[in-house]
């Protein structure tokens, strides 16, 4: 028997499960002055099963405490699995919409029947199905998949209340669904609100729409995307188009698809507007297919951080919520560091901090840092900056355990500076670019002893500003036992 909460690959300020599987966010949401959020949720086992929804909520978005099952599988319109949604809140009640899912032969690709459901609840915790479900019964008619048809994202836009369902075309092409409503009972399909020009992949799944800073924007998270150049090499994206919707038409005329983090681990993202305005979003931190030693110790999966989301110069900026801030201790800062070759910082080491950095690259062509290293166990994850071709490169082939591989990102210097803000949890780099420019994810299963931090270049580069600082836990783990095949 082995504690899950004994894991030291479990995170410090990352949401994951207490024990067992966990994947996409779902009901982001404010609810009589805290932030609620579920997420899909296997209790059973560290294995992907029938969905069940988990739930854990903040006062600020940074200290998170776990709550009861909000959601499981019970009548016959969901019994294999209350499948990912979305909550909002009308007249003082938490409302929950959801896609009910059941097999209905082996193929779990193509034997499935998806409506989608509404629960409701009084205090944001126990939650009452509606006797009206499905309320929407079935997909629409027309070049619409009739069982694909799943993740309902609900938003309030004057006096009506509207949702986006994921959906594809009969001949596989991913597209999205609008839907509009009085009373989150009677919803009646408005339109195919866009659709893939055949190279966004053969479902969009986990829709979400809002609109920031004079546009709306559409996110979602298409499967089956060819890999294009440095884009698309996960099995499954995760981004975003924005444009107009015509709320009379039903119609979003909007521009090319963009990714929301070009690292490993990032899907099916989910936002909200928060107390203060902000738009927030959160994703599931991990892959589809992807290796999760984590599960040897019966858990699985995390979420990335919140982040801030706002467009500059027509693209989405992410950057960590002000508040990650609250878990900042020992801080340590240096100036003005001359690195040639590599320099390790003997004095700084950790498996659970923030790093910010500035470096001036001078006439460097390559040059980088490397985290969770390790010299014994020839142990690092590494990130390279290559200046002749403008990337900079996440490699996890030497992080220990786990999955390897490479991504690189398109990243410009700013008067001949890099800017990175990185955030090390016990497995997970989050590295925020150039003031949240570009962002990459990825989970990392390196040694517990593997805490080094050093920089690297192949000419002079001076790291004019270097900030570190260790991040207390924010989420407190359970310690529930199960077996160990370690």
């Amino acid at each position: 028997m082995k504690k899950v909460s004994g894991d030291h690959w479990r995170p410090n300020y990352h949401i994951s499960t207490e024990a067992f599987w966990m994947n996409d966010p779902n009901g982001f949401s404010t609810f009589k002055n805290e932030y609620h959020l579920f997420y899909q949720h296997h209790p059973y086992s560290a294995e992907w099963g029938p969905m069940f929804w988990g739930h854990v909520k903040s006062e600020d978005l940074v200290f998170w405490e776990h709550l009861p099952i909000a959601l499981a599988p019970s009548e016959d319109y969901d019994l294999d699995g209350c499948f990912s949604g979305s909550t909002i809140e009308k007249d003082g009640f938490l409302y929950a919409l959801y896609t009910g899912n059941v097999w209905t032969g082996n193929d779990q690709d193509t034997d499935l029947r998806q409506t989608q459901c509404l629960a409701v609840s009084e205090d944001g915790v126990h939650f009452n199905k509606s006797s009206k479900n499905p309320v929407i019964s079935s997909a629409p008619n027309g070049d619409i998949h009739p069982h694909h048809f799943r993740d309902p994202k609900m938003w309030k836009h004057g006096d009506d209340y509207y949702c986006v369902v994921g959906s594809r075309t009969k001949d596989q092409q991913g597209q999205a669904l609008l839907y509009r409503s009085k009373d989150l009972i009677d919803w009646h399909f408005m339109n195919v609100m866009a659709k893939s020009d055949g190279q966004l992949g053969y479902m969009w799944e986990c829709p979400d729409f809002f609109h920031l800073d004079g546009q709306d924007v559409l996110m979602i998270s298409p499967q089956g995307m060819k890999p294009k150049d440095y884009r698309y090499h996960n099995l499954h994206q995760a981004g975003y188009i924005q444009g107009k919707l015509d709320y009379e038409t039903g119609m979003f005329s909007h521009g090319d698809f963009r990714l929301l983090d070009y690292g490993f681990d990032f899907y099916a993202p989910q936002t909200i507007q928060d107390f203060q305005g902000r738009r927030i979003m959160v994703a599931w931190m991990a892959m589809w297919e992807s290796e999760m030693p984590e599960q040897k110790n019966n858990w699985a999966g995390a979420m990335t951080i919140p982040r801030e989301l706002t467009i500059q110069d027509n693209e989405i900026i992410s950057n960590p919520i002000l508040e990650i801030e609250k878990l900042r201790e020992n801080a340590v800062q240096y100036k003005n560091i001359t690195v040639e070759g590599e320099h390790t910082f003997n004095q700084i080491s950790g498996d659970s901090y923030e790093l910010e950095v500035i470096i001036d690259a001078q006439a460097s062509l390559t040059f980088g840092v490397k985290v969770r290293k390790s010299e014994a166990l020839n142990q690092e994850t590494l990130l390279m900056y290559n200046r002749a071709e403008s990337l900079l490169e996440l490699n996890r082939d030497r992080s220990g355990s786990g999955p390897k591989g490479s991504r690189v990102v398109p990243v410009k210097l700013h008067d001949n500076k890099l800017c990175l803000r990185i955030f090390i949890d016990k497995s997970s780099i989050e590295v925020f670019i150039n003031n949240g420019e570009k962002v990459m994810s990825a989970r990392i299963y390196p040694d517990q002893t593997a805490k080094g931090i050093s920089f690297f270049s192949e000419k002079e580069i001076t790291l004019i500003k270097f900030q570190k600082w260790d991040l207390n836990k924010s989420v407190s783990n359970g310690s529930i036992e199960g077996n160990s095949s370690s």
